[in-house]
């Protein structure tokens, strides 16, 4: 398993396009910086192709003032919860 990370929006980018191309079936995808607005109700659809391996750092939510409007199918972790899916990736992928 791999851990892909996403700093980018799809709102205001297509990286994530390229994210998901790469994407193994059992890879995992956060959401970090400006690519937590992939967690939102309205840009959470862009990864549907990955529902349930969608994480999104809680802190940079915090920061964009966005904590409490992520999807329901999107899990919110910390910092912790961060270094935890770094540790169990085989490798660890960033996307900017």
């Amino acid at each position: 398993m791999n851990l892909h990370t996403l700093n980018r929006s799809p709102a205001d980018s297509r990286v994530y396009q390229q994210t998901l191309q790469a994407m193994g079936h059992d890879d995992q995808l956060l959401l970090i910086e400006d690519g937590v607005q992939g967690a939102l109700p309205q840009l959470v659809r862009y990864f549907e192709d990955v529902e349930g391996r969608v994480y999104v750092l809680k802190e940079d939510l915090e920061a964009r003032g966005l904590l409490g409007l992520c999807a329901d199918n999107v899990h919110v972790v910390d910092v912790d919860g961060f270094i935890e899916l770094t540790e169990q990736a085989d490798k660890t992928i960033t996307w900017y």
